[in-house]
């Protein structure tokens, strides 16, 4: 399906502020009863899935069963809590796809995963979709936000152009799970210290966070019962900049939270030295050394994003 197949839609919606999340669990759409499961691990958003994981004799029974599950969420939004709930489409690729995501843009949904995202173009025509499909649900423009997966060559080359094709863009970043569409695309040979990929996800994170992309995420990981190497892979994903993780398992939910969150003391720290730096400031000291390190107003303002975002 080309986007010149279509005229010019809705005007490009405003920017909408997208919370962080710090992990986004994969449901199938054929289990929408599992969405409980992924509430109770603690997951900050459920990826219904359309694509992988339904077989193609389901995909249509599974699109009616997630869009029930969304209309549920609208109107007893109790049952998910704070838990967003996005879906993962298929392709774009033809009719069937605009259909699909007809289909599933209502109340209650947070965003749409878009898989397969070659470049700006397929990015393009999918704002321009998902901005008729909120109009006709009488929805704010730009509320639903868009996650383009970077599961082809081309599409990792062209990251920053992919996240700086429309202003809903969020979530954007590189997923390096073993055996999957990037590993058969870039071919390398994954190991479970990730060293074959840190390159490309620091390259897609600087991309997305140059476009201004909002709370890119990374993942997967898929060795169900090896916790502590999902650790170790939450823990390099957070150096590198990365805001979230995607999980297939709710296992790994809890240990992705707690990576992507920052501890008591860290936040304590934080309140400290914007303490120390402010103090310093009202002495007409631009810098001060604070637990033997020197810091500034820079440091200190990070600082005040961390409490901002994560003190509560």
């Amino acid at each position: 399906m080309s986007s010149e197949a279509y005229p010019e839609g809705p005007a490009e919606a405003g920017v909408v502020d997208r919370p962080p999340l710090r992990s986004l669990l994969f449901v199938p759409g054929t289990r929408t009863d599992w969405l409980p499961k992924a509430r109770g691990a603690g997951a900050d958003a459920a990826v219904l899935d359309l694509e992988d994981a339904v077989p193609a004799a389901d995909k249509l029974a599974a699109r009616a069963q997630v869009a029930d599950a969304l209309a549920r969420a609208a109107a007893m939004p109790e049952q998910t809590g704070r838990m967003a709930l996005f879906v993962r489409v298929n392709p774009l690729d033809d009719w069937a796809g605009a259909e699909e995501l007809r289909a599933v843009v209502r109340p209650g949904l947070a965003g749409i995963v878009l898989p397969k995202v070659r470049s700006a173009q397929d990015v393009r025509l999918a704002d321009r979709l998902l901005g008729w499909c909120e109009q006709e649900q009488g929805m704010p423009p730009g509320r639903i936000a868009l996650v383009p997966l970077l599961e082809t060559a081309r599409g990792l080359r062209e990251a920053y152009d992919i996240a700086r094709a429309a202003s809903r863009i969020a979530y954007l970043g590189a997923l390096t799970a073993p055996g999957g569409d990037v590993e058969r695309a870039v071919g390398y040979r994954w190991s479970p210290e990730g060293t074959e990929t840190v390159a490309l996800r620091s390259r897609v994170l600087l991309d997305a966070r140059a476009a201004g992309v909002p709370c890119p995420v990374s993942g997967l990981w898929t060795r169900i019962g090896d916790l502590p190497g999902l650790r170790a892979f939450a823990e390099q994903n957070r150096s590198l900049g990365y805001e979230g993780m995607m999980a297939i398992h709710p296992s790994h939910v809890p240990v992705i939270n707690e990576v992507f969150s920052p501890s008591s003391a860290e936040l304590a720290r934080c309140a400290e030295l914007i303490t120390a730096v402010e103090a310093a400031q009202r002495e007409g000291t631009g810098a001060v050394t604070f637990r033997g390190e020197m810091v500034d107003e820079a440091m200190a303002h990070t600082a005040r994003l961390v409490l901002e975002r994560h003190g509560a």
